[in-house]
Formats: structure tokens, C-alpha cells, sequence
């Protein structure tokens, strides 16, 4: 097998002799990118942020911003990175010579005051520069303007979530954004977009008697479960960079299955929809693009976009953890799982995959291949999300919503619940309250007292037990407001 290497501002370098542990930040830091910062080590600052070449949804490739914080160098074996370094055009020496357009917005727009966060603001700029759907909003057929979130040139201001600047303030970077233009004809990393990204390497790097291993198949996959079952699985490593990076905490064996075909594909069928439990959750939502209301409106709550152009939803059910964004959506879509292991597959039921704290029926072995959502989808539906920030912050309550309601009457109420148990749970009384009941004020006001009662809501740092019951009842009443409200005239 070929000793695992990085593309680095397009120079080949061998990872070795990198512990199997090693951050992308960490390597690249090593090797005087210092660009490259750590700020938080946890993904919610963007100082990291660096682009690596995925597969494309519009084109052959895409370059996407990641944070270099929590990917293991060993998970971008074969694979091409871009740094702040490597934007700017180099002379015959070598040194940056002429700044790239988004470094040079910033620099002319008072963008940077320390120059701490810079760089990561610079890389998640470029992914949005190069972004192939990106155009002005004369094109655009919402007719938005410069009022909403979007600038004149279409740079979407929510690519940059994720990235925090701790002394600028963040106007002049978002007149930066707002000011970028298109890439020219002649532009390397435009050019690199209409070629293929490199094939994922099937890696097996081991140092110092600890292994990161990508196989190549998911048979692959299953059977080394089999034989390692201590491994720890990763996708986007968005968690368990976390446990590396704050808690420490170091495997002997890790099985990455980001890029395994099989748990990447995307089909929308005539009985359901399934989505590969691999795919990224930016790449969810371009190719679905809205199909699924409800998943379209948890995507930009969840996280940021750095960590979403990493996390997927293999990860966040796989984790189990009880205040993850996409349970308490998959069960009121009524979804399930395909699990799969050495000796074939299994579908279980989303309300039936979680026993307990961060455990399921997933046996020791076994991956979340894909997840399945029912067609038809039910007209009705919403995603509230209490925290303390707008967006990329943890839920303190979630709720999700999914109802059919026909001449005036509940056929049918799905409700998923997030922190309020020890896991993801349907609202089931509530269910029951509604359905077959009248779609009235009062109808909604009597399952909000049931909602309340829902679940086991704790005391902690980010709410109370009160406050999250609260919150429940206050849900299903905007709901209600919201589906009756008078359609100005």
C-alpha cells in the first residue's frame, strides 16, 4: 500500500512520521503554515479553517472549508488542502506575491485588526468565492436583495458561520464578502473545479502501534469491525475530534467511513427518500434542495457551515446523544435506519433505535448505512430550536413537527423531541391529542398542556427543567399561530 501523503498548497508531502492522532492544524502548523490557528479546539471558531477539494454537486469538485481543528491528517490521505498561504499567487520564488481577490477585500475594507481569526475568515470567504451557484441577486429569483443575508454579488454572509473575530467587529468583513467578485478565467482553484478530486485513498497508516484505516468497500468496512470491534468509527470526526482535542482522548484503531460509495448515495424513490449516512449535511441539502421542508429548515440551525460541510447524519444518530439536531427531526419524518454488518442488513425504526443514554440497538460491528424518510412527506411542518444563540449553538429544547390536517381536522401529528430525556423521544400523548381533533385554538392549546408534560426534562447549565417544559407547550402554540395566521391581502 502507498505511505499515506497530503497535498498541501500543491506540494505532495508524506504524513509520516505524524502520531495517528495528529490534526490537520497540527501538521500544518508543524510544517510553518501558521496561518492555520487553533482558537477553541472544539470547531465553533473558524481560526482553523482551511478548503480541501470534495466531490462537487454542480461541478467535478467543489472546494469546501473544513476545520483543520478536528479532521484527523491521516482522514485527508490522497486528498488536496488549500491554506490562507496558498490562496494568495506566488512569484518565481515562490513567495506570495499577489494577494488573492478575498484577501485583498479584506485587507482594502478594514477587515482585520489582530489577524488571529483572519485566515480562517479568508478560507471560508474563498469556499463561498468559489461556490458555483454563486451569483448576483438581479439573477436571483426570489429577488432578494442586499436587506437580507445575501449580498449583491450572492455571497451568502452564513458562510462565514462558524468563523468568530474577536476585535474587528463584524461589519467590514461583511462589506469584504459583500465585495468579492468572481473568479476570472485564468484562476487556478477555478480551473481545479472542472477536474475530478483525487479518489479516496484506502489508507492503513500506523504509528507508534496506534492505526487510522480507511477501507474501501463497506464489506470491507464490516469485516474489520468484526475483527476490531474496540474501533472507533468516524465520518466527519466533528465529535470525536472534540474528545481528541479537549478530553484527550486517543484510540488504537480508528475506521474512518466518510468516503465509503455505499454510504454516500442520495435516491428519492416512489415510497421514500435515502440518504446515504455519509454524506455531508451541505451536501444533503444542495442535492435535496428543499424536497424535505422540514430537513431544509434544520440545516441552517444546525452547527455552523464549517462543521456542516463536515458532520453527517450517520454521526449524529450514530453518537446518540440525546440534544442532536436531526433525531427529533427524523422522528416526526417518521424515518429509519439501515443497519448494516458483516452478515447483511436490518431496518429499524427511528423511535426504536434509542434505549438510553448514548446507547442504541446498534449492535458492537454494526454501521448506520443510510436513513429512509417515507414519501409522501406530511404539508405541515416546523423545526423550533431554543437556544441561547441564534444560530450555531446547542439546543437547550427541540422540537419538530410534522402534521396532516385536512377540511380542518388532525389526520395525523408527529412530533420529535430533543433535550428533554435521556434520548430523542416521540411526543406520543401529544400525538394522540391531536389527531383526529380539529385544528382550533383550543384543540392547540389543550395538546400544549400535554406537551408540557412530555419527556424528563433536567437542570443544567443550558436551561432549566422549567424553562424547557415551558418551552414545549410554547412550541406547539406558534406552531398553531403560525399555520392560522391571516394571508395579508
Amino acid at each position: 500500500m502507498v505511505a499515506a501523503r497530503i497535498t498541501v498548497n500543491g506540494k505532495e508531502t508524506p504524513i509520516s512520521p505524524a502520531p495517528a492522532h495528529t490534526t490537520v492544524l497540527d501538521f500544518l502548523r508543524e510544517r510553518g503554515l501558521t496561518g492555520t490557528k487553533e482558537g477553541c479546539a472544539e470547531g465553533e471558531c473558524g481560526a482553523c479553517s482551511v478548503l480541501v477539494a470534495r466531490p462537487g454537486v454542480d461541478r467535478p469538485t467543489d472546494w469546501v472549508a473544513v476545520n483543520a481543528c478536528l479532521v484527523p491528517v491521516a482522514a485527508l490521505d490522497g486528498q488536496e488542502v488549500v491554506t490562507s498561504e496558498g490562496l494568495a499567487t506566488a512569484d518565481a520564488s515562490g513567495t506570495p506575491a499577489v494577494l488573492h481577490p478575498v484577501q485583498e477585500e479584506m485587507a482594502v475594507r478594514g477587515g482585520s485588526q489582530c489577524g488571529f481569526c483572519t485566515p480562517g475568515f479568508i478560507c471560508s470567504m474563498a469556499s463561498e468565492y468559489y461556490r458555483p451557484d454563486r451569483c448576483a441577486h438581479a439573477d436571483r429569483a426570489d429577488g432578494s436583495g442586499s436587506g437580507s443575508e445575501h449580498g449583491p454579488n450572492g455571497f451568502d454572509l452564513h458562510a462565514l458561520s462558524g468563523n468568530l473575530c474577536r476585535c474587528t467587529g463584524y461589519r467590514p468583513i461583511r462589506d469584504a464578502a459583500y465585495a468579492v467578485g468572481t473568479p476570472t478565467e485564468d484562476d487556478p482553484l477555478a480551473q481545479r473545479r472542472e477536474q475530478s478530486p483525487p479518489e479516496p485513498a484506502a489508507t492503513a497508516y500506523t504509528q507508534d502501534d496506534s492505526a487510522f484505516l480507511r477501507p474501501g468497500t463497506l464489506a470491507d468496512a464490516v469485516r474489520l469491525l468484526r475483527e476490531r470491534p474496540e474501533a472507533v468509527v468516524v465520518a466527519g470526526s466533528t465529535d470525536w475530534g472534540v474528545e481528541v482535542n479537549i478530553r484527550s482522548r486517543r484510540a488504537n484503531c480508528v475506521v474512518a467511513v466518510d468516503r465509503l460509495p455505499e454510504l454516500r448515495a442520495l435516491h428519492v424513490g416512489s415510497d421514500h427518500i435515502e440518504i446515504g449516512a455519509a454524506q455531508t449535511l451541505t451536501e444533503i441539502e444542495r442535492r435535496l434542495d428543499g424536497a424535505v421542508p422540514l430537513l431544509a429548515e434544520l440545516f441552517p440551525q444546525f452547527a455552523s457551515r464549517l462543521i456542516r460541510n463536515s458532520a453527517t447524519l450517520g454521526g449524529n444518530l450514530g453518537t446518540g446523544s440525546p440534544i442532536g439536531d436531526s433525531p427529533p427531526v427524523l422522528l416526526a419524518l417518521e424515518a429509519s435506519l439501515v443497519l448494516a454488518d458483516a452478515d447483511g442488513e436490518r431496518e429499524v425504526p427511528l423511535c426504536d433505535y434509542f434505549t438510553g443514554y448514548r446507547q442504541s440497538v446498534r449492535r458492537p460491528g454494526e454501521l448506520i448505512r443510510a436513513v429512509r424518510v417515507p414519501l409522501p412527506l406530511s404539508p405541515v411542518t416546523a423545526f423550533h430550536k431554543i437556544a441561547k444563540r441564534r444560530f450555531d449553538d446547542i439546543s437547550s429544547v427541540a422540537v419538530a413537527f410534522a402534521l396532516d390536517i385536512e377540511d380542518g381536522t388532525v389526520r395525523k401529528a408527529r412530533i420529535g423531541l430533543g433535550g428533554v430525556a435521556a434520548t430523542p423521544i416521540r411526543a406520543l400523548a401529544t400525538e394522540a391529542a391531536l389527531e383526529g381533533e380539529p385544528w382550533t385554538e383550543r384543540t392547540a392549546e389543550a395538546a400544549a398542556r400535554v406537551l408540557r408534560a412530555e419527556g424528563t426534562p433536567m437542570d443544567d447549565h443550558r436551561a432549566s427543567a422549567g424553562y424547557r417544559t415551558a418551552m414545549l407547550g410554547q412550541s406547539l402554540l406558534k406552531l398553531y399561530a403560525r399555520t392560522t395566521e391571516a394571508v395579508p391581502s
